[in-house]
This record gives structure tokens, C-alpha cells and sequence, in this order.
């Protein structure tokens, strides 16, 4: 038999590369997806050194775009005649309060990590509901805790979650499994594509510079000990081939810890004087 296929995006780096290379390895065939493929030869040489080059396929999309989105369904369906999964991984970090940035720049956050995981879903589900298969989304622990100076990255990681977690009953009824999976702090380049100049942060955050100043502590003391890319993509691959995958999974213990804290959390406080703690705030 023909091996499975799989589609992921956002595999230039971290997270998706690790679980594109993971999932070949387990025998799937891997559509790796990035906005430019000129970005692809760190997959191309870890799938190589796994022995599993000839599993893995690259190939343009860009999930803010929804022609390319389309373009590249049509050419997996024309090529391999049906997809059997898809691992919405793509996603930008966005770090800043409101009232020193922009409405457009939670509108940015909102179009690649929200509305991006939306176009791509939407354009797979019917050739997920043709092979029964499954529908895989990398949200965040920051898409059920809401964390200090990331207001649009939880915002959107937010509506991925609800919106995945109201689709699954409905996509359950013609055989899509749908499962979120929630990484915690991971070593990768997605900290580093955030690109922040934070000695200039600090210089023009005014009023929000102490907050900001124990934030940012805070944060390169949780990085000091993430998890690797390889470690936090392991979820992705359980999901993919279990029999019947759970709805939300996390990364790590940490992970189930922290998400664990909020959904027992009914009136906020607990969440509220572990976050406010990040920011040098001391709760009552």
C-alpha cells in the first residue's frame, strides 16, 4: 500500500521540522509546507541524516494567502490522489501590550496564527473527510493561560482553540479526528523570528518598563530550559497514529501543569497571581 500522507506547515524550522522528519520516519509521506522554499535545506539535511529524504516533499504555501493555499491542496490531491492528515504548525509570535502598538499589529498576529490555521483548514476538510483522516493544529500554552505582553499571540491562539475544540464534535460526525496540541517554552527559531530589539523595547515602554523589564526575565529563564523541537513534536506523532486521538494534548509535564492550573481556575485568581508574578506585580 501507498504510505499515508500528511501535509504540515511552518517546517523551515523547529517544531514542524522536527515532527515533518518524526512523521516520515514513522512511515508517513510528508508534504512539508513553507512561505519560501528557499528556507528548506536544514529539513532537507535532517530528513537525509534520518534516512527518510525520499519521504519527505517540499512545497510552497503561504497561509495568509489563500491562492497559494489552494494551489497547493489541488497539487498534493493531483500528485498522491488523497490526504490523510494535516498539521497546521505555521505561526508568528507577537510580543507587546496594546497601548504601544497598533490595532494592526493584533490584526497581523490574528491572520497568520488565527485566520491562517482557518483557510487551511477549511481548504483540507474535504479531502480529510474522504479518507477518514486527521486534523492537527499546534496552538500554545498560551492558547488557554493569557500570559503578560503577548495579548495578540494568546488572542489568536485563543480562537484557534475554541475554534477547534467547537469544530471536532462536528468534524467527528464525518470521520475527522481533530486534536490540539499545546507546546510550552521550546528552544527553536520561533523565539528568535519574534526579532525583538528589547533594549529598545524597554527604552519605549514608559510607564510599562518595569513590567516589561520582569517579563522579558522571566521569559529567557523559562527558555533556559525548554523543551526541543524534537521533544515537543512527539504529541504531533502520538496524534497522527493513534487510534483514537485525544482532542488537547501537551508537550510536557510543565505543559499539563500549566494548562491543568487554568481549566481548574473558575474565578481567575489562580492565574492571574501566577502571571501577575511575572511582572513584578504582588497580589492582595
Amino acid at each position: 500500500m501507498n504510505p499515508k500522507t500528511v501535509l504540515i506547515t511552518g517546517t523551515s524550522s523547529g517544531i514542524g521540522l522536527a515532527a515533518a522528519v518524526a512523521a516520515a520516519r514513522a512511515g508517513w509521506h510528508v508534504v512539508a509546507t513553507m512561505r519560501d522554499p528557499g528556507k528548506a535545506e536544514p529539513l532537507r539535511k535532517a530528513a537525509a541524516e534520518a534516512g527518510v529524504g525520499e519521504r519527505v516533499q517540499v512545497k510552497r504555501l503561504d497561509v495568509v494567502d489563500p491562492e497559494s493555499v489552494t494551489a497547493c491542496l489541488d497539487e498534493v490531491i493531483a500528485e498522491h490522489g488523497r490526504l490523510d492528515a494535516v498539521v497546521n504548525n505555521a505561526g508568528a509570535g507577537h510580543v507587546g501590550t496594546l497601548e504601544q502598538g497598533t490595532v494592526d499589529d493584533v490584526r497581523a498576529a490574528m491572520e497568520v496564527n488565527f485566520f491562517g490555521v482557518v483557510q487551511v483548514t477549511r481548504a483540507a476538510l474535504p479531502h480529510l473527510r474522504a479518507s477518514r483522516g486527521r486534523l492537527i493544529t499546534v496552538t500554545s500554552v498560551g492558547g488557554v493561560v493569557g500570559q503578560p505582553f503577548n495579548e495578540a499571540y494568546c488572542a489568536a491562539k485563543f480562537a484557534v482553540e475554541g475554534f477547534m475544540e467547537s469544530l471536532a464534535p462536528v468534524a467527528a460526525t464525518v470521520g475527522v479526528a481533530v486534536t490540539v496540541v499545546e507546546p510550552g517554552a521550546v528552544a527553536s527559531e520561533f523565539v528568535a523570528n519574534v526579532s525583538l530589539d528589547v533594549p529598545a523595547m524597554l527604552a519605549a515602554a514608559g510607564p510599562y518598563a518595569p513590567a516589561l523589564q520582569s517579563y522579558i526575565e522571566r521569559a529567557q529563564t523559562s527558555f533556559s530550559g525548554a523543551q526541543s523541537p524534537a521533544e515537543a513534536s512527539a504529541p504531533i506523532i502520538e496524534a497522527l497514529t493513534a487510534d483514537e486521538p485525544p482532542f488537547r494534548m501537551q508537550t510536557s509535564d510543565w505543559a499539563r501543569d500549566f494548562v491543568g492550573a487554568k481549566l481548574t481556575d473558575l474565578d481567575g485568581s489562580t492565574v492571574q497571581g501566577l502571571t501577575g508574578g511575572w511582572v513584578g506585580r504582588t497580589m492582595p
